[in-house]
């Protein structure tokens, strides 16, 4: 991240079940977000918090946030190809239950996501995540404000 750059959350918005607890951590830090849906998600801006619309296309939201997000920005998402791309752009990466993509897991994950993919082509069946609980959401803002703990100290060193 550099000097003239601020560290920016953006959000793949259209299924995040954590928006406002991202909204209320980056206030605490007055960090601004980005929430980035498509147009089948109406979403109104409030201060502090930028919503970009985007087309309706499957990959859209992906894309803007590609073409947009920089290193050192912090990026939600459940989308395992959307964070190994912002990962190799030098983005902090986080799901919506809080665990953080590193260039450490994203191969395993990537992986397990083939897999279940193959697995459905073939006529299986896999489970999807479970629904998020009171105690999800908690770990998710912990975290979150962790990460961005550890990065507000990195610039005061």
């Amino acid at each position: 991240m550099t000097a003239s750059k601020q560290m920016t959350i953006v959000v793949d918005a259209d299924a995040c079940p954590v928006k406002a607890e991202i909204e209320e951590t980056a206030k605490a830090f007055g960090i601004a977000v980005c929430m980035v849906a498509s147009y089948d998600h109406r979403m109104e801006a409030k201060e502090g918090v930028r919503v970009v619309q985007v087309d309706r296309g499957s990959q859209s939201a992906d894309l803007y946030i590609m073409n947009h997000i920089a290193s050192g920005d912090v990026l939600v998402t459940q989308d395992f190809g959307l964070a190994c791309m912002a990962l190799g752009k030098g983005a902090i990466v986080l799901s919506p239950r809080g665990e953080q993509y590193t260039n450490g897991n994203i191969d395993y994950l990537m992986e397990r996501r083939h897999e279940g993919a193959r697995l459905r082509r073939a006529g299986g069946r896999t489970k999807g995540p479970k629904a998020m609980t009171a105690e999800d959401r908690i770990s998710f803002q912990q975290k979150l404000t962790k990460v961005l703990r550890s990065e507000q100290e990195k610039l005061d060193v």
